[in-house]
């Protein structure tokens, strides 16, 4: 979601060169904060004991998160125009506040059972098993899928929309993103408690 932030600084300055310099600013924010989340868990499988309650627990977590993003609706104004240093934190900032990298964590932890894992996912917990090393290639691999998605989408739109038409046509994808975290939370809840009978 840092994408459209790229955007800005680039038809700020008016220069792709400031939308580059954001990009990279938003994917080293985003990729301590992928780290952050994986080394401990790269040296704690033993959390792996209290698996129902750490599904109970993120579910709920999830779904109560999910709620206040329907509540509080207001969005910074101040994130138009930053520094790229300042870019850097906010991606680690909203990355971690966003979940970066949690869904990698169950299959970090061995948390999924082996029935319900499909070839992708069992050869992505093999990979990140296999060493710390390979816990920060996941990382990197991550981020640069991530930034590569978002870096298209800043330079179509900056390049060809302009802030003309993202003035006129932005939407507010919170609402969105509220109601999916709700949904997952709760089938994620409904799931670990049907397995409980």
């Amino acid at each position: 979601m840092g994408w459209p932030l790229a955007v800005s600084a680039g038809l700020m300055e008016k220069s792709p060169r400031a939308l580059f310099r954001a990009l990279w600013a938003l994917a080293a924010g985003h990729l301590l904060a992928t780290l952050l989340v994986l080394q401990p868990f790269a040296f704690l499988l033993v959390l792996a004991e209290w698996q129902r309650s750490i599904q109970l627990g993120a579910s709920l977590l999830v779904i109560g998160f999910g709620v206040y993003r329907l509540i509080e609706r207001r969005h910074p104004r101040a994130l138009a125009r930053i520094l790229p240093t300042q870019l850097a934190l906010w991606s680690f900032a909203v990355a971690i506040a966003h979940g970066a990298a949690l869904m990698l964590v169950p299959i970090y932890l061995g948390l999924c059972r082996a029935f319900e894992l499909d070839a992708g996912h069992e050869a992505a917990g093999a990979l990140m098993k296999a060493s710390l090393g390979m816990a920060v290639l996941v990382s990197l691999v991550h981020v640069a899928a991530m930034i590569s998605a978002g870096g298209c989408l800043a330079w179509l739109v900056y390049r060809y929309l302009g802030l003309r038409f993202v003035s006129r046509s932005w939407f507010n994808l919170d609402l969105i993103w509220a109601a999916s975290l709700i949904l997952v939370g709760v089938v994620a809840l409904a799931f670990n408690l049907a397995s409980e009978h």
